[in-house]
């Protein structure tokens, strides 16, 4: 009885606001989008926003537009922020309501690995950390990601692309002892390698060197040959030679000079000037000359050698490493431990122990159980080898190379069950959820663990799957999850096209530019691992600092490459709007770019992107009327005196505007030619703001719930390795109001797109 008369009072209920819906719709929407004007090919006439169901892609899109304050348009009648709040919020209750009786988790598509997944997985597969992947063309990116299905296509050039790369991956991890000498180069712009990208792995009290991950394949030895920069051509530089016997194997090499007493108090700023105040009366403060060039390999000194005296700090230009010479043998590498999990001890004993290592490899190369229709292919091509007169390793590794192109291992594949009725929801199998979670966490396979709770049927359980959620989280694989989706959403992998003019910002370097990635990538591992709230992506209160960054930012007392979390305190650098990442990817070589700052924020925070602009837009103005130079905002000013450019710059503009106090490589500023900066701004909606910290406020406050969701957006989209549709917004609303119980902690949020219905199931093929 209690049920039947509250049914009756929320249908009257319901029923009261149907006109007050009606009534916003026809004032504020109806007068543009109807049958006759059809504004932007957009009609609202005629639609009931009390049933929004029937339509439901139309009202998402309202939805969307509306909380973004995008419409009604600047300049028109628009509902205060109260009203258009609860007009939205009623519209999804209807549209979250429909979607719970009657669910879509979305058709899927067979996924081929891209690079970094095909990296990562032979990596996981064979204990092989040779980034294979790099070997292969760059993946199609949708909707910011690359991971997206629809876009992840195989052509017969391609498959020659990985036809290559299984052939070498083969060869590398069983150990070809027909391995020829060769020369690979590390150091500054060689092979992408950079002086500091590795400035983490030097070792203490070391300063100028370079550090980095070679593969030894055979049990040999190995030249390593060390060039100082700015010595000239191999003919007169400064060149240091060791030769050595090395283990095969993925080791760590550095070379960099270390002073004699390596302790931090005598630990070089760049440049060759010590740490800590500068002597009274300024200057840089005594040189400290560096002791001796380090060559180290696995952390062990190799060799030192005496450096030749001239004036400035010498630095290590490049480390060369030539080799396999005399080889001696396969060696013992963590590859031929994965792969081999028998040895036969007698001829009779090879074929038996061949399927055993097959279908070992097969289990984990597919992500599923194999049977004798998957491993007798591969047996077959290994008996055949042998016959040929390969050994047992090389024949095994014939077979591992037929394994690495199969379409069961370079695609993820979510078949149909027998009888399932044609575009049914499906609940995906535990060893395609296995998969799911993997790829979605670690960019890689399952590990033995995940599969062995599929192959039990136990990821059923949500108890099971949390916990697997929590483990991954903490396993270093999920620095992947950093680096591919943080990297895509953050715009991290575009800062590497950066190029800041060298003229205006000689201060620029590589060191830099890869401080300003490992910052950002820090600060969200911090909130990942710690189970902070995302919130804290805007609004933290310390970031990740080492010297060079310190130095750049203004902040003192940070010593040493190694970065750590520094505490701020009044400072503009907390959260994502203060750092040079952000920054320098938002701006122009030469300035800064109130746009592209503006449009960021837009697009990849708060999830409501600008139109694209016109095709003729007209360059700034650089001077005014009397031939002086114009700052930044006088020239936007009559850039938007331009009615039609005003539209999309009312938003965007003011948000860039608020970050001005930073130059176009993230360093503070109060003036832009000579013109004190203004940082204050003033959205459509009347919402002002001053400066980062009152656009960080904004925000916070007012845009909290735009942002929240756009995260929710974001790790679905790339959970899922496909774009969303209007069927998917309920579920970025309930990810989004679970996430919002635990204070929006980023490990809540992952967990909610796991225990999704577009993440547990599909929808099965039409035909």
């Amino acid at each position: 009885m209690e049920r039947w008369y509250f049914l009756l009072a929320l249908g009257a209920l319901t029923a009261a606001a149907q006109p007050t819906q009606r009534a916003l719709v026809d004032k504020y929407c109806v007068t543009c989008h109807n049958q006759k004007l059809k504004t932007a090919g957009f009609v609202l006439e005629g639609l009931d926003p009390a049933n929004p169901a029937a339509n439901a892609a139309v009202w998402e899109k309202v939805i969307r537009l509306m909380r973004g304050r995008q419409m009604p348009p600047p300049g028109l009648p628009r509902p205060d922020d109260a009203t258009s709040s609860a007009f939205t919020k009623a519209v999804a209750d209807a549209l979250d309501r429909a979607a719970s009786v009657r669910p879509d988790p979305g058709a899927t598509r067979p996924h081929r690995l891209n690079r970094n997944e095909y990296s990562n997985a032979i990596r996981d597969i064979l204990a092989l950390d040779m980034q294979p992947g790099n070997l292969l063309p760059v993946d199609d990116s949708g909707n910011g990601f690359d991971n997206m299905a629809d876009l992840l296509s195989m052509s017969p050039a391609l498959l020659e692309r990985y036809l290559s790369a299984a052939r070498l991956v083969s060869r590398t991890a069983i150990g070809d002892l027909k391995t020829i000498p060769a020369e690979m180069v590390y150091g500054t712009g060689v092979r992408g390698q950079t002086k500091g990208q590795d400035s983490e792995q030097l070792p203490f009290g070391a300063s100028n060197g370079i550090a980095f991950q070679h593969y030894f394949p055979l049990d040999a030895e190995y030249e390593f040959r060390i060039k100082l920069a700015g010595g000239g051509d191999d003919e007169t530089a400064t060149i240091f030679k060791v030769r050595a016997p090395v283990k095969a194997g993925l080791q760590p090499v550095s070379a960099a000079f270390l002073r004699e007493f390596a302790k931090p108090e005598v630990a070089m700023r760049p440049g060759g000037r010590r740490p800590g105040p500068p002597p009274a009366g300024g200057g840089a403060g005594p040189a400290v000359k560096p002791a001796e060039l380090d060559l180290r390999l696995a952390g062990v000194s190799l060799k030192r050698f005496q450096p030749p005296q001239r004036a400035g700090a010498p630095e290590v230009g490049s480390v060369t490493i030539a080799g396999p010479y005399n080889p001696t043998g396969r060696g013992d590498t963590p590859s031929r431990a994965k792969i081999f999990a028998c040895r036969p001890f007698q001829p009779a004993d090879e074929d038996a122990c061949a399927k055993t290592v097959l279908a070992g490899l097969a289990r984990r190369a597919f992500r599923r159980p194999v049977t004798a229709v998957d491993v007798n292919p591969l047996f077959n091509l290994y008996r055949q080898a042998r016959t040929d007169g390969s050994d047992f390793d090389d024949s095994i590794g014939v077979a591992l190379q037929a394994m690495l192109v199969s379409p069961d291992f370079l695609f993820r594949v979510e078949r149909d069950r027998k009888g399932a009725a044609p575009g049914s929801p499906q609940r995906l199998s535990d060893h395609e959820l296995a998969s799911r979670l993997s790829f979605f966490l670690w960019s890689s396979v399952p590990d033995d663990e995940l599969l062995t709770l599929a192959d039990q049927g136990k990821l059923k359980e949500p108890a099971v799957r949390q916990a697997q959620i929590d483990r991954m989280m903490q396993d270093p694989r999920s620095e992947a999850f950093v680096r591919n989706f943080g990297g895509q959403w953050l715009y991290l992998r575009t800062l590497a096209n950066a190029k800041p003019d060298a003229d205006i910002f000689a201060t620029f370097d590589e060191d830099l530019r890869f401080a300003f990635r490992r910052e950002t990538e820090l600060l969200l591992t911090s909130i990942l691992r710690n189970g902070d709230s995302v919130l804290d992506l805007l609004g933290a209160n310390y970031t990740f600092l080492n010297q060079r960054l310190a130095e750049h930012y203004k902040v003192p007392g940070v010593y040493g490459p190694q970065f750590r979390r520094v505490e701020l305190h009044n400072s503009p650098r907390g959260g994502l709007l203060g750092q040079g990442s952000m920054l320098t990817v938002t701006s122009y070589p030469n300035r800064t770019s109130v746009v592209q700052r503006g449009k960021w924020i837009l697009e990849n925070l708060l999830g409501t992107p600008p139109p694209p602009p016109p095709a003729d837009v007209p360059e700034l103005p650089a001077k005014a009327k009397d031939g002086r130079k114009l700052a930044l905002r006088e020239a936007m000013e009559a850039h938007r005196s331009n009615a039609v450019c005003a539209s999309c710059h009312g938003r965007m503009d003011p948000i860039g505007f608020a970050l001005e106090n930073f130059n176009a490589v993230g360093e503070w500023r109060s003036d832009d030619a000579g013109v004190p900066i203004d940082a204050k701004g003033k959205l459509p909606n009347g919402s002002e703001f001053d400066g980062p910290a009152g656009l960080k406020h904004l925000l916070l406050e007012r845009h909290r719930d735009e942002f929240v969701q756009t995260v929710a957006e974001k790790l679905l989209m790339y959970g899922l390795g496909r774009g969303l549709e209007p069927y998917d917004r309920p579920t970025v609303r309930a990810i989004t109001a679970i996430a919002a119980r635990d204070n929006y902690r980023l490990p809540a949020f992952l967990a909610a797109v796991v225990e999704s219905t577009p993440f547990q199931m599909r929808r099965t093929s039409e035909k």
